[in-house]
């Protein structure tokens, strides 16, 4: 199934419009045909099967005929992960765990952190690309940059864990998950947390977690740990 995404369509309608430049990558680029069949999602969980009926490079227009809601999944998974030293690991990352079933992203500033500021307008369109590669129909929510510190005097439900590298004793994440919950994975940058970022971490009621026996990069612990989290509760 090719999968078209637009924010803007709702239940409601019984026609929607495409905007000029995906009306054009529609009729042109994929060479659509009024009479063609289009599934369409909005990113919250709603798949459309529409008919074209009016193929325009400048306006396609399609008629709604069918409406199906995909239940929410019973446990959600948030990835804290701080911004990598080059970009394209980091969009890597964003592309794998959106594929794999990723629920919110927040990149987080950190003591070692060597990228202190990111722009995340190119990370959207890698969200959106993989959530339409991988057939999914929720969209994952992406964050604001976030200073951890600030990040750990937030109010945060569910299970928490941070994944560090500290030679100190801790449980391997996939014995200490409770399945059919919330759960918040903390990943540091190449530099690791500070002692003090993990301390305060700790205080907060985050647990220690390992994820494995080898020490990963940043953007293979997060999918390590993004994975485990699906894996278990599937």
């Amino acid at each position: 199934m090719q999968l078209f995404y637009a924010p803007e369509i709702n239940s409601e309608l019984n026609e929607f419009t495409f905007d000029k430049e995906e009306s054009k990558h529609i009729v042109k680029v994929l060479r659509k045909l009024e009479g063609d069949i289009l599934h369409i999602t909005n990113g919250k969980g709603f798949l459309f099967t529409s008919e074209i009926i009016l193929a325009s490079e400048k306006k396609c227009v399609v008629k709604i005929n069918e409406v199906h809601e995909d239940k929410a999944r019973t446990f959600k998974i948030h990835m804290v992960v701080a911004p990598t030293k080059m970009n394209d690991r980091y969009e890597w990352f964003l592309e794998k765990a959106a594929e794999i079933g990723v629920d919110e992203i927040t990149p987080i500033i950190c003591d070692h952190s060597e990228r202190k500021s990111i722009k995340t307008e190119r990370f959207d369109k890698i969200l959106i690309s993989a959530m339409k590669q991988s057939n999914q129909l929720f969209l994952p929510i992406l964050n604001e940059p976030i200073k951890l510190s600030d990040f750990l005097n937030k109010e945060i439900s569910g299970q928490k864990f941070i994944a560090h590298c500290e030679e100190t004793t801790k449980k391997e994440l996939k014995d200490q998950v409770k399945l059919n919950e919330e759960y918040t994975l903390l990943i540091g940058p190449e530099g690791d947390f500070s002692t003090n970022e993990i301390n305060k971490a700790l205080q907060k009621g985050f647990l220690p977690a390992a994820l494995g026996n080898t020490r990963l990069r940043t953007e293979t612990a997060a999918i390590v740990g993004c994975h485990t989290l699906v894996l278990l509760n599937n």
